[in-house]
């Protein structure tokens, strides 16, 4: 047996492809719907060739066909993307999807830095993607090592047998951000489902409108602006004193994020949600003053009580570009109620 063969269950009726194989003589096989199950070995049996084509329906692994149009119609240029599918709460599959109406030879590989050698580049697959079509990688990406994932390069061409206009190759590298990549979660076009996905040709049609194929349309003619030689030496000449700057405040090293703190007065008549409020509003503020004033790190005390406010302040450190990492702060004296954040 080996990856991409069709099995059958022994004792049930489920059929699926093989994706992977496990320790203790286990295999993971792929169901109907993208759903993957582990069975034991002995409980597989190969489905034969004539058999799948005899007995069996149509798999999404079937040959990809092509119809000639009818008629002309109106083309669909855009529409490349690279995306990510739950597969469960752990894990992710990487697809390459054409919604456009041209054909898409590529190439999809990795980068990553190498131990002393600079990047490094990994080929994953290659292939071509007839119109409206998508091919699934059989690498899984897992959530808690999001930030270790490599950065996707998509090398491509477009072809439309007949007269076509020349469309420039395509060569995009997508590296996946925390704070945007969990923003929106789509429907995956082609593929009908739920994930996350970006878009790798969108700025190659508004770069060369000669490029999809269209007219290209009139544009204004830019304002210019002539700048005397004398007004430029003058600014240059200006004292650091006449610039305008911006006052960042440098916050302490560690902010006390308790209601007595922020209100020495009391909290008057503020509702349990409004006082929430004011500590994230305070948490946000601290963090990105002591980003801007180049603080190496910032502690905040958050208390323990029912660990509502810890956990909502790890989970927007979790996504913040400018955050290394954080650690619960010196236990011996805050116990686990206060965050130490390391900043980059």
């Amino acid at each position: 047996m080996n990856i991409g063969d069709r099995v059958r269950l022994l004792r049930a009726k489920e059929q699926g492809v093989i994706s992977r194989f496990l320790p203790g003589d286990m295999i993971e096989i792929e169901i109907e719907d993208g759903f993957r199950i582990p069975v034991m070995r002995s409980e597989l049996v190969p489905v034969s060739p004539l058999e799948s084509e005899r007995l069996l329906k149509t798999s999404a692994y079937a040959p990809q066909k092509t119809v000639a149009p009818s008629a002309p119609a109106i083309l669909a240029n855009q529409g490349i993307y690279l995306a990510f599918v739950p597969v469960n709460d752990r894990e992710y599959t990487l697809h390459l999807i054409n919604n456009t109406d041209w054909e898409f030879p590529y190439t999809l590989g990795e980068e990553s830095a190498g131990v002393g050698s600079g990047v490094q580049f990994r080929g994953l697959h290659s292939g071509l993607l007839k119109p409206k079509t998508q091919q699934k990688m059989n690498d899984l990406y897992q959530h808690a090592k999001f930030e270790e994932w490599p950065t996707f390069v998509v090398q491509g061409l477009w072809f439309r047998a007949g007269k076509s206009s020349l469309r420039t190759p395509l060569l995009k590298r997508f590296k996946a951000r925390a704070a945007t990549f969990f923003k929106n979660k789509v429907t995956v076009p082609v593929l009908n489902q739920t994930g996350f996905q970006t878009q790798l040709d969108a700025e190659a049609i508004n770069a060369n409108p000669a490029d999809s194929g269209q007219p290209a349309t009139a544009t204004k003619p830019q304002k210019t602006t002539t700048i005397q030689p004398e007004d430029l030496k003058a600014e240059m000449l200006k004292s650091k004193s006449e610039l305008g700057g911006i006052s960042v405040e440098r916050p302490s090293s560690v902010v006390d994020l308790h209601i007595d703190a922020l209100l020495p007065n009391g909290s008057d008549k503020r509702t349990p949600a409004d006082l929430l409020t004011l500590q994230l509003t305070t948490f946000e503020k601290s963090l990105e003053n002591a980003i801007a004033s180049g603080m190496h790190d910032i502690t905040f005390i958050h208390g323990v009580g029912s660990g509502a406010l810890r956990t909502e302040l790890h989970k927007r450190l979790s996504k913040h570009p400018n955050v290394k990492f954080y650690e619960d702060a010196q236990k011996q004296k805050f116990g686990y109620g206060a965050t130490k954040v390391t900043i980059k």
